[in-house]
């Protein structure tokens, strides 16, 4: 039996003079904002109710933690669906989004005591490395840091993760986000710069399989790695720490607002992907035409087959996983989408939001 995750008491909030965090206006997707009781969440995407930023916890105060933030022991969480019991007793960050279609967690907006924004954290490491600890990881985010500013790409690359809230250790990883075209071309080139970055080859791709394998169950060794190939992920020159990019949407990509979700069911099927033009970036949206329906939690699925056109992903481990013509297992919520227009159709959903079981898209062949 597994250890419930501790729930968070309230305290007063906490005093930070981090300079990596800021008051800035703009919150973007795998930005991560500070509320008053202490609690980090990782933003969600781009598309927030009124009275939420849609988010899951990222780090907590716990004793059994091993990061120190603000003079306190903090622990990660790295399941999405944990953040329901992190915060059990704060009922207030459970929320539905009519966008995902489901109850998800957030951080009330008038809880936010400070924003830290990827764009912002690389700019600032630019400017005082000082903030880092001189560790070989960090040494190889410096280097990756200053090449996307000779560059001149600092407004469409930022920093995420751990190195955003100076919660890091000399076992980080570095997790970078690009934003729009622009950006995903720009981390093409740092990810082929191999001064700075080794893609997985030979005896790593074991040690990428090891990684990705435990949440993406049943892909094959030669299917995962042909899927994780077309991602934007190595391991750094100098330490040898994993790196990768996740590419999100352009800021005035308007592609999910106004557009709303209602969950009919579950269902696994093998598919053809249509179109991969959408599925570059966070959240992904792939075209998909069903070619046989495995299971489903409803009757006559054979009907609804015929009507899924969309894959729609908010696990960052799907964006751009997928091309064109591709077959691919997909376990998901069956769910019907209506856009801003009006007009509706059938797709299968990914969402990180699951306490029950974990949603998979896998490459078939």
């Amino acid at each position: 039996m597994s250890t419930p995750e501790p729930s968070i008491p309230p305290c007063s909030p906490p005093s930070t003079t981090s300079p990596l965090g800021s008051a800035l206006p703009a919150i973007r997707d795998r930005d991560y904002l500070l509320d008053r009781a202490g609690i980090i969440f990782k933003v969600i995407g781009d598309v927030h109710p009124g009275s939420h930023w849609l988010g899951y916890v990222k780090y907590y105060p716990d004793p059994r933690g091993d990061r120190t933030l603000f003079g306190r022991t903090y622990r990660q969480n790295t399941v999405v669906s944990k953040a329901f019991g992190i915060l059990a007793d704060r009922t207030e960050c459970y929320v539905y989004s009519p966008a995902v279609g489901c109850v998800i967690t957030g951080v009330p907006r008038e809880d936010v005591v400070t924003h830290y924004s990827c764009r912002q954290a690389l700019s600032t490491l630019y400017h005082s490395p000082e903030l880092l600890d001189g560790s070989a990881v960090s040494k190889d985010l410096l280097a990756i840091i200053d090449w996307v500013i000779q560059a001149g790409a600092g407004d469409v690359i930022g920093v995420t993760g751990s190195f955003l809230v100076g919660a890091f250790n000399d076992r980080s990883d570095i997790d970078l986000v690009c934003y729009g075209p622009r950006g995903y071309r720009v981390a093409q080139e740092l990810f082929a710069e191999r001064s700075l970055i080794r893609p997985y080859e030979g005896e790593d791709q074991t040690r990428l399989y090891v990684r990705r394998a435990k949440y993406m169950a049943g892909s094959s060794f030669d299917a995962l790695m042909r899927q994780e190939s077309r991602k934007l992920q190595g391991l750094t020159a100098q330490a040898g720490a994993h790196i990768n990019c996740e590419p999100l949407r352009d800021d005035s990509d308007r592609t999910f607002h106004g557009v709303t979700a209602q969950e009919v069911g579950a269902i696994s099927v093998l598919a053809r992907v249509t179109d991969h033009a959408q599925g570059l970036a966070t959240p992904a949206l792939y075209g998909i035409e069903v070619e046989t329906v495995i299971s489903s939690t409803i009757d006559e699925s054979a009907v609804f087959a015929r009507r899924i056109t969309q894959l729609r992903s908010y696990l960052g481990a799907y964006t751009g996983a997928f091309r064109e013509g591709d077959t691919v297992y997909l376990s998901g919520r069956l769910v019907h989408v209506q856009g801003p227009d009006g007009r509706g159709g059938f797709g299968i959903e990914l969402t990180p939001w699951s306490a029950a079981e974990s949603y998979l898209a896998n490459l078939a062949r």
